[in-house]
């Protein structure tokens, strides 16, 4: 027999979606408990019941964000034929870079990292990339050093595409995205063109 979910257990997927969309368009500063129920289609009231605190309510956000995450490079590593650590990790890496082209994802991650200060949200944050760190290791089997550079390139993937370095020519930039490669933005059905070194996050 299939348990009926509650009023309340039915909509707090709709408003933790909500809550990440509106973050990540304004960040946690620029965004009300309200801004979050007026893209749920709910009221403040019902949003604050579900999660008492703005705090609270950008954690679920983020915690739903790295769920994805840690699925996407699940999969990821399931897909590729090549099972050493490092065909593992360029895997999870491709995955990763297709998971971003949802900006949502991308920019809640920017959104956080720049409210880390804040206790609840610092947690969060590193509960996240504890979670990622760890299971791109455990996963792979790749050394320290090789799951650093996977994290490390991750980052710098955020950074290229924030500014959309992929298509810039100035010799800088150039010089930042070589060898880093993302889907086609523009047209999400694209084929990824991996990072050779890996990369998430």
């Amino acid at each position: 027999m299939r348990t009926k979910l509650s009023t309340s257990e039915e909509r707090r997927p709709l408003v933790i979606a909500a809550a990440m969309t509106a973050f990540a368009r304004n960040g946690y500063r620029g965004t009300t408990v309200a801004d979050v129920a007026a893209e749920a289609g709910i009221s403040s009231a019902y949003v604050f019941k579900l999660f008492p605190s703005k705090e609270q309510l950008f954690v679920g956000a983020l915690d739903a964000c790295f769920d994805r995450v840690v699925d996407a490079l699940g999969r990821g590593a399931e897909s590729t034929a090549d099972h050493s650590p490092d065909g593992v990790l360029d895997a999870m890496g491709g995955a990763y870079a297709e998971l971003i082209a949802d900006r949502t994802l991308l920019m809640l991650q920017v959104h956080a990292q720049s409210a880390a200060d804040i206790p609840e949200i610092g947690a969060a944050l590193r509960r996240g990339y504890g979670r990622v760190t760890e299971f791109a290791a455990s996963r792979s089997g790749a050394t320290d050093a090789a799951v650093q550079r996977f994290i490390a390139f991750g980052q710098l993937c955020h950074l290229l595409v924030t500014l959309d370095l992929d298509a810039a020519t100035e010799p800088w930039a150039k010089a930042l995205s070589a060898g880093i490669r993302h889907p086609d933005f523009a047209a999400t059905t694209a084929k990824p063109r991996s990072n050779p070194e890996g990369g998430a996050l």
